[in-house]
């Protein structure tokens, strides 16, 4: 077996909700130490709202998990809706690379026409914006944060057991619709 790049890893994913209510929604993250769950954390998020990293940034650094992590996994840049994620800031409070993965490009023009009716918009798509477009890499689509492109193919590559989403992604996908809504389905 190959050693993973990046051998402890914390994958987050947002729980199903209801796209019509304002209540919070609740994010997971599914944390492994090589090839095995090592442990969940979670918290809660606004619908549309600003608090996303910082959510994650406590998340990370206030678990017992922190000192052994070495990436983080994100399932797209938005959360709970448009709750931007800034992978900058995330790297930069945690030490900790940021690789979000998506199966597909997003559609740019679509997600920019979609935040001007979200409160705080242009401030999210500034996030976007500065995080730069989504590149292919090992079957799948990213942004980076602390890591180089030859470091994030060879972790997506690592990671990706059962298709092309990374194992902690795929985990906390499974986890967060199982505890959202009684059971998981669909893919990660």
């Amino acid at each position: 077996m190959t050693a993973k790049p990046f051998p402890h890893a914390i994958g987050f994913d947002d729980a199903p909700f209801d796209r019509g209510s304002v209540e919070p929604v609740r994010v997971v993250g599914a944390v492994y130490a090589r090839e095995r769950l090592d442990g969940v954390v979670s918290g809660w998020v606004a619908r549309d709202g600003a608090d996303a990293t910082a959510t994650l940034i406590r998340l990370v650094a206030g678990s017992k998990f922190y000192p052994q992590l070495r990436l983080i996994f994100l399932q797209g840049i938005a959360i709970a809706g448009f709750n931007v994620v800034d992978p900058r800031l995330l790297y930069h409070a945690t030490n900790l690379p940021v690789l979000v993965v998506a199966r597909r490009a997003p559609d740019y023009p679509a997600i920019r026409a979609a935040l001007t009716a979200v409160p705080g918009g242009e401030r999210k798509w500034r996030i976007l914006a500065r995080t730069g477009a989504m590149e292919p890499v090992a079957g799948v689509y990213v942004q980076r944060a602390g890591l180089s492109r030859e470091a994030a193919a060879a972790a997506v590559a690592s990671w990706a057991r059962n298709g092309a989403i990374p194992e902690p992604l795929r985990v906390a996908h499974l986890i967060a619709g199982g505890v959202g809504t009684g059971q998981s389905r669909g893919r990660a």
